[in-house]
């Protein structure tokens, strides 16, 4: 697709060979009611985030309004974040933020991460069940002032368009889904308007969309640039101007952008230490942003790539924007779980802020660094160093000895440092960077920059303080980690390694435990044979997770056990068990299904304590979702009561007991996620059971991200020798 010409509807996109664009139908009507919905509410930017083909992540498909470069960040949203956009498509709910005080108090992260004054609209786009992704608008902020009916109004007939749309084309066979980078809307274009005046100033001005591309350069700009107008002309703001473009400056134009406030700072006319220093003031509008250039004295500090220098006179935006990389780290950091959430948040995060292209994280155990994560180093040319000893010469080694951060401002610098040490390139700098939590040595940062560049003294303070938040959130995922190995062993060792076997009857019990940092051991199932010959199939889930879940549940287990073949009754066993719960007083509640079974006869007796509804698949195919009257989930009430239901199995029928982490999605109503799973019993072959159960947990079981641990227990009737596995 090409850029349409001037005066062009919106129905026309710009994008790369790359982008990803599924089709031609759908970019146009992307696009079409990106720009209608922006003029719809008074915006000056919008976009379209759709659902991609990995589970759990959106996509920006196409953004209007906005120089799509400068908010490379944004582009991948996963759904479970806290953020707008993934609070839309996760609830179904609009969000309307009118201003930054609204914003920052619901989505701090967002603000942390874009802290500028403005106001935003983020509309689900829905068709029934079906989640296509979120449409949303950026306009100036109005504070105290909520959002106008109206404005809600028209922003959810774009959604509800879009998503009629959509539905269409995924009718007509077409996928609706986002791989690659987002597409260019072009703004509608606007009055040029005289320029006579300009041409004759001394000070060099240039115009640029709200895209980032020029559009108007006088004589004096185009003079200290050192090309012609027409060459400037249609071009990015950052490809003309080369020296803009750096990771320094890309906060400031953000900041224009996104606010209405102006924006001034120093910049280098280049990279070289020799090259002189201008202001850069930036003037938005809704139709895009004027620039002017002119000559300053050098500031405070002049770092000899012209990184961020100490903040001087400017707008808000300016001093926030200075800011805001490392209260996002900081805020990102709390989140992370896991040793491997942290480095990723430090990916994300700390490389951008500082222009990085390299990192690797080492962890220190028994006296030796271990790599625990990189990216950005030629494959393989870390493994070296992995595992060495704290009596080596390396600065990585010797950065964490000492407590005391490394700063090479060239690869010549750290060659000379640490004669024969291997380098990955010839040209860059280095930074290393001790973890250290509470005086206590965690391991150490390397970050990498492809250029030679120098660390301000304020670079420096920052790096060192951001390095001791990185270890404190590591130290805390090693804990993690570490008691997370604890529950799953201790799971392990309570659940059933093997269920009975009996005939007439066969049963199969699958477990899953979460893959989001400690959520493994509430989980449980089992099967008990009483005395008489009857067999009870019990499944349950404890609130919480960790060793103390675990531990709970297998007092849980055993005590359901005990009440069983003690000859209770199914009510006078959950009630029991109750009680139990009660008086251990372990601060936690459970819920519980227990159905006593005649194998012979197939008759069969159920209780349920606040548990999902069983599942029930006829011998003919047809499976429904029983509806057992129930009780309150134990450890509530010392005095509640559990009703009885009468079954029967007749042979050829399943019956399936889960717990909700199989059938729960963020955002998505639970009723949903039982009515897969009956439509999957349902279309599943009775026989052999294990492959129904790993057909009915297998979808759960390829997600990387899995909230909640997961228990399935299924029993068949049939009618012969029967067998039993876990």
């Amino acid at each position: 697709m090409q850029r349409p010409a001037s005066g062009a509807h919106a129905d026309c996109v710009t994008a790369r060979p790359d982008s990803g664009c599924a089709t031609d139908a759908m970019a146009r009507v992307l696009a079409r009611t990106c720009v209608d919905a922006v003029q719809a509410v008074g915006g000056f930017a919008g976009g379209i985030y759709l659902r991609s083909g990995v589970e759990g992540l959106l996509l920006l498909a196409v953004v209007s309004g906005l120089p799509g470069r400068l908010f490379r960040p944004w582009w991948r949203m996963q759904v479970n974040r806290p953020y707008p956009v993934a609070e839309a498509f996760r609830s179904g709910q609009s969000v309307h933020l009118p201003d930054a005080e609204v914003a920052t108090r619901r989505f701090p992260q967002l603000m942390a991460g874009l802290p500028f004054p403005f106001g935003s609209f983020y509309e689900p786009v829905m068709a029934g069940s079906e989640r296509f992704g979120v449409l949303f608008v950026l306009r100036p902020a109005t504070p105290g002032a909520p959002v106008g009916a109206a404005d809600r109004e028209r922003l959810r007939s774009a959604a509800d368009g879009l998503a009629g749309e959509l539905a269409a084309l995924t009718g007509a066979g077409e996928p609706v889904s986002w791989t690659g980078d987002p597409v260019g809307v072009p703004p509608p274009e606007t009055a040029q308007g005289a320029r006579e005046a300009v041409e004759r100033l001394a000070l060099a001005l240039l115009s640029v969309d709200r895209e980032g591309r020029i559009r108007y350069v006088n004589r004096a700009a185009a003079a200290l640039l050192g090309l012609d107008a027409p060459e400037l002309r249609g071009r990015m703001l950052w490809q003309a101007v080369p020296w803009l473009g750096q990771p320094a400056y890309e906060d400031h134009l953000r900041g224009a952008f996104m606010s209405g406030e102006p924006v001034r700072f120093p910049a280098r006319l280049g990279r070289q230490p020799d090259a002189g220093w201008v202001a850069v003031e930036l003037y938005p509008g809704p139709d895009g942003v004027t620039v002017t250039i002119d000559t300053a004295e050098p500031p405070g500090y002049a770092p000899e790539t012209g990184a961020r220098s100490p903040a001087g006179p400017g707008s808000s935006a300016d001093r926030a924007s200075a800011l805001y990389r490392p209260v996002a780290l900081a805020i990102a950091l709390t989140e992370a779980v896991t040793a491997r959430q942290v480095s990723a948040v430090v990916t994300q995060e700390l490389l951008p802020a500082f222009g990085g292209r390299q990192l690797a994280i080492y962890l220190l155990n028994e006296r030796h660094l271990h790599l625990a994560w990189e990216t950005g180093f030629p494959q393989g040319f870390l493994d070296r160093f992995d595992g060495v000893g704290l009596d080596v010469r390396l600065p990585g080694v010797e950065t964490l000895t000492s407590g005391r951060p490394m700063f090479f401002e060239s690869m010549e610098h750290l060659a000379k440092a640490y004669p024969g040490i291997p380098l990955d390139a010839h040209v860059g700098a280095r930074a290393f960077l001790p973890l250290i939590a509470s005086g206590r040595p965690v391991g150490s940062c390397i970050l990498g920059f492809d250029a030679p560049r120098g660390f301000s003294p304020e670079e420096r303070t920052v790096l060192t303080a951001l390095a001791g938040l990185i270890a404190q959130a590591l130290e805390r995922a090693q804990r993690y980690d570490t008691e997370a190995a604890l529950a799953r062993g201790l799971q392990a060792a309570l659940l059933p390694h093997r269920l009975p076997v009996r005939e007439n009857v066969e049963t199969v019990g699958r477990y899953l435990p979460g893959t989001q940092g400690m959520d493994v051991g509430g989980d449980w199932y089992d099967v008990v044979e009483t005395g008489d010959g009857l067999l009870a199939l019990v499944i349950g889930d404890v609130q919480g997770h960790g060793v103390a879940a675990a531990a709970t549940m297998g007092q849980l287990r055993s005590a359901v056990r005990a009440f069983t073949l003690g000859g209770s009754a199914p009510e006078q066993v959950v009630a029991g068990t109750n009680r139990l719960l009660i008086g251990l007083d372990p601060g936690q509640f459970a819920s519980c299904c227990y159905v006593l079974l005649d194998p012979v006869s197939g008759r069969a007796r159920a209780v349920r304590a606040g548990h999902p509804q069983p599942l029930l698949r006829h011998a003919d195919g047809r499976a429904e979702v029983l509806d057992l009257p129930g009780g309150v989930v134990l450890g509530i009430d010392p005095g509640a009561t559990y009703p009885v239901t009468d079954l029967r199995l007749a042979p050829g029928s399943v019956l399936a007991l889960y717990t909700d982490g199989l059938v729960e999605q963020a955002g998505e109503d639970i009723d949903l996620g039982v009515e897969r799973l009956r439509a999957a019993l349902a279309a599943a072959r009775p026989s052999p059971l294990t492959e129904t159960a790993d057909r009915l947990i297998g979808g759960a079981g390829d997600s990387a991200d899995r909230p909640d641990d997961i228990a399935l227990l299924l029993a068949s009737r049939t009618g012969g020798r029967g067998a039993a596995k876990t």
